[in-house]
């Protein structure tokens, strides 16, 4: 499936506009003991604002490596990365933390949650780290629990909810800054064929109302035919 390939599944098309994200001609290396290890190939795709895109491929392809370069978590080692206008292979570390923070939410497939404090309070970590008053902190976290189906669960503890109601909580927790853009690594990987419908229901409501766009990676092929469009990566080259 090539880039831009429509899934037969997926929601209304995306009017055109201005792409939230550009990438062109991204690859990434390693040295490991002396050898370039190559595993990102001039990587070039668009993806839009209320746009779903989803990344798939064999694994050792790339996919991981690919997000980590979308969400800032890593620096290409050749091409260009525009995210919201912005060129960020030209940033240094502070302003990338900080289009980070404000422009990107994170949704892994291991949830990430501190075991010791409630859904609202793992909710609520990204606004501490953005210096957010608590009363503020508490009324969003509430505010996203209650969005995503947890309103009765905002004072339990990880080890009291389900797989699936603990993706949600990390789901509020990446929707918490309201970012321009969701970054989904296997969201449903742990989670089963319930759940996984219930968490991609939940996801691609949040993004349509916020209008921010989707990048998951999958192998799951229910989840990609969720999406407008299918990147495919084969041995580090988006297809």
């Amino acid at each position: 499936m090539s880039v831009g390939m429509p899934s037969p599944l997926a929601p209304e098309a995306v009017p055109p506009s201005a792409p939230l994200l550009r990438v062109e001609g991204l690859t990434r290396h390693f040295m490991v003991s002396g050898t370039r290890i190559d595993v990102l190939h001039d990587c070039t795709f668009e993806v839009h604002r209320g746009e779903i895109v989803a990344i798939v491929g064999q694994s050792g392809s790339g996919k991981s490596t690919l997000l980590s370069l979308l969400g800032l978590l890593d620096r290409p080692s050749g091409g260009e990365y525009v995210f919201d206008g912005v060129n960020t292979s030209r940033l240094g570390e502070g302003p990338r933390s900080r289009l980070r923070g404000e422009g990107i939410g994170f949704v892994f497939q291991q949830f990430h949650l501190l075991e010791r404090r409630t859904a609202l309070a793992n909710v609520g970590v990204p606004l501490v780290l953005a210096g957010q008053p608590a009363l503020r902190r508490r009324s969003r976290s509430r505010e996203l629990l209650e969005a995503v189906g947890l309103g009765h669960r905002l004072h339990s503890k990880p080890h009291q909810l389900s797989g699936g109601e603990q993706q949600r909580v990390a789901l509020a927790r990446a929707l918490s800054r309201d970012p321009a853009l969701i970054l989904a690594d296997e969201p449903t990987g742990a989670l089963d064929a319930d759940s996984s419908k219930m968490i991609m229901d939940q996801l691609l409501e949040q993004a349509r109302i916020r209008d921010s766009a989707v990048v998951v990676v999958t192998h799951d092929p229910k989840v990609a035919e969720r999406a407008h469009r299918v990147v495919e990566l084969v041995e580090g080259r988006t297809r």
